[in-house]
């Protein structure tokens, strides 16, 4: 089993039909002071298997601040049944709607382990007012 992709949006879901719907991709953010909790971030995480993967595989999220603290995390269990015949690839979306606990500006990262190994890291800005990129105003109009 693989990761393909994992990210942050503001929403996601699965259709009637099975189709991942994904709203408002982000791997920025702007607070207004800090310490801060930035609540309702959906983390994304799309998996691959065959049928090699049939049985009970270990999911793990670390979140981790800029300098390395472990701010929060959570393991549970994905179990993966026999695929109908003639599948050879099945997809597994893992959506988790999350509080992020931000104790600095910096990047963090989100590990998401599978059987006990990270698969896939994904990165979050955060800034302050102060921190925050100036406009890019072209200079005909300054």
């Amino acid at each position: 089993m693989h990761v393909t992709f994992a990210l942050f949006a503001d929403a996601a879901n699965l259709s009637q039909e099975g189709k991942l719907n994904i709203l408002g991709v982000f791997d920025a953010l702007q607070v207004g002071t800090l310490p801060a909790l930035h609540p309702r971030a959906t983390l994304v995480v799309h998996l691959k298997g065959n049928a090699l993967d049939v049985g009970a595989h270990r999911v793990t999220l670390r979140w981790l601040s800029p300098s390395g603290n472990e701010l929060w995390s959570s393991e549970g269990e994905l179990g993966v049944a026999q695929p109908p015949q003639g599948v050879q690839e099945m997809d597994f979306p893992l959506i988790a709607q999350l509080d992020l606990p931000l104790d600095q500006s910096g990047a963090y990262v989100m590990h998401v382990g599978l059987d006990g190994d990270v698969r896939a890291e994904v990165p979050l800005q955060v800034r302050t007012p102060e921190q925050a990129p100036a406009p890019n105003v072209p200079k005909w109009m300054s």
